[in-house]
């Protein structure tokens, strides 16, 4: 399963690559330098400072092993069998039921839980949540968003240069239809390659956290109490750019099209691929 998703991945980045290839042609140069710059140090600073950023942005603080005592232990102990260093811990005064990693790396990564989250989740499931966080730094998924993110943005600023600026390229004989077509529609279908990359990237960390749990069930409990507790809070109050690093996304998603343009995977859906991994580990 987990070979699969790295697959998946793969190829919509390709894709990704794909389209701001396409839509580079269209014009010279100047542009698509204009561009690539812009983005690579747009996202290499949010790459550099994802931790800090996602961390204020969720108004978690700091906490100590005397504080949380389990938090700690649990994590001690999954960082262990992973073989990446203790991340910095840290809690969120929410008290909607979350949790995320963020870090470019595991020397540099952190993880987050909610108030809300502690009170619901028995050890077991508690341990479930954060393999999988711990699954995200192990699997350099910050890396992997923010090379999306960074090909995202370019494609997006090339469509509108392409289309305000004649920047030396073919212009289709100056249909400004067509131009404007392709303001809407290529930052569009550059949303939706990453939305997909980040519920690709959803899908393997609960694998390989399941895999380091060795207890699929566990987590495939938590994200339903998750689920079902969520309706029950109010509304998430951090920044919305962060809400493909929590488990569980904290703004409501749609079913239909709408999912589409999710950072998630529905929690059924999630549940069900667990469900299989446990049964085909007991066949």
């Amino acid at each position: 399963m987990t070979g699969r998703n790295y697959l998946k991945t793969t190829l919509l980045l390709a894709g990704l690559s794909g389209l701001l290839l396409l839509i580079g042609s269209r014009f010279g140069t100047v542009g698509v330098t204009i561009a690539l710059v812009a983005a690579i140090v747009m996202n290499g600073i949010a790459y550099f400072y994802s931790d800090k950023i996602a961390i204020r942005a969720a108004g978690a603080v700091p906490v100590t092993e005397a504080e949380f005592p389990e938090l700690y232990q649990i994590v001690r102990g999954l960082a262990d069998r992973a073989g990446i260093p203790m991340p910095r811990l840290y809690v969120s005064p929410s008290p909607q039921p979350n949790a995320f990693a963020t870090g470019r790396n595991p020397n540099n990564a952190a993880v987050a839980v909610t108030q809300g989250i502690l009170p619901i989740l028995d050890r077991r499931e508690l341990e479930g949540v954060l393999a999988h966080e711990l699954s995200h730094v192990q699997n350099r998924d910050i890396l992997i968003s923010s090379v999306a993110a960074t090909i995202g943005a370019v494609i997006t600023w090339l469509a509108y240069l392409a289309y305000f600026l004649p920047l030396g390229g073919d212009d289709d004989d100056g249909n400004p239809f067509a131009g404007l077509l392709m303001v809407i529609l290529a930052p569009l279908a550059a949303g939706l390659i990453q939305m997909a990359i980040s519920r690709s990237r959803e899908f393997g960390a609960d694998s390989t956290g399941a895999q380091l749990t060795a207890d699929p069930m566990a987590l495939a409990s938590a994200l339903r109490k998750i689920e079902a507790y969520a309706r029950g809070t109010p509304p998430a109050t951090t920044n919305p750019s962060t809400a493909h690093l929590f488990i569980s996304n904290p703004f409501k998603g749609g079913d239909g099209v709408a999912s589409l343009f999710s950072t998630h995977p529905s929690t059924a859906e999630r549940v069900e691929r667990l469900e299989r991994m446990a049964y085909g580990s007991q066949a």
